[in-house]
């Protein structure tokens, strides 16, 4: 690994902890790292649950575009996918932003725990871009298609509260949501251990699979997009903190 995620045990959860703060933006090695620690916990018999959580401001405020070309785009969804074949529950701690790619990383895990601080944005299309990370998948399947599709149009913030209340976060906490993901998860890990990877692997049998295929169309559409110059005016405009201005080309 990198040495930019973490991983320690606590009781029966083991902690993958992303040490990139205060934003935690992800690139091909950080996730290869996150799958790697993953794949770990599923090899430690006394692991049966698993907190997905991060240092700083932010859970993940999405991909680390810098230099990104077609192959790139492709080789960081490879990685993205492996995280959705592993074989024990997960819960994300979700404080501060959880944005684009970063919703997408919060939406691999089977809950998310939010803290009151917490933004959930969808903000591809604000940015002149295309969503990936698997959402095409992931995003109606906890909030719905109409409610999906809202979110991937308008790309607004989705605070904690309407968060909850449309599904697209589990539980919210007035404390810091790393403990209350622990303590879920410690919970979680009180069951039966073959129970629970029967049951996960009943539950997301086929989830690994779409969101495979959904990540190379995903991948497709958003090497189309990356050379115009919406994405130049939306990425200027999100540095800058002023609306953009799209002219569809």
């Amino acid at each position: 690994m990198t040495g930019v995620v973490a991983a320690h045990t606590q009781g029966r959860v083991g902690i993958v902890e992303v040490q990139r703060g205060p934003h935690n933006f992800f690139d091909e090695a950080s996730l290869c790292d996150i799958g790697e620690a993953l794949v770990h916990f599923d090899s430690v018999a006394d692991v049966r649950a698993i907190v997905l959580c991060s240092q700083g401001r932010n859970f993940c405020a999405g991909a680390d575009l810098r230099g990104v070309d077609q192959h790139i785009l492709r080789r960081v969804y490879r990685a993205a996918a492996s995280l959705f074949a592993t074989r024990k529950p997960i819960v994300a701690a979700v404080q501060g932003a959880a944005v684009g790619g970063g919703l997408g990383l919060a939406l691999a895990a089977d809950f998310r725990v939010a803290g009151k601080d917490a933004r959930l944005t969808a903000n591809f299309a604000r940015l002149g871009f295309h969503h990936g990370f698997g959402l095409s998948v992931t995003l109606p399947a906890v909030v719905g298609q109409q409610k999906a599709l809202d979110l991937l149009y308008t790309g607004r913030n989705v605070g904690a509260d309407e968060a909850l209340a449309i599904g697209l976060c589990d539980r919210v906490t007035a404390g810091d949501p790393r403990e209350t993901a622990i303590e879920w998860a410690t919970e979680i890990a009180e069951s039966s251990p073959l129970s629970l990877v029967a049951i996960r692997s009943t539950m997301r049998r086929s989830l690994a699979a779409q969101v495979t295929a959904a990540l190379d169309e995903e991948a497709t559409a958003q090497t189309m997009l990356l050379a115009t110059a919406d994405l130049h005016e939306g990425i200027a405009a999100s540095i800058a903190k002023r609306p953009p201005v799209f002219v569809g080309a």
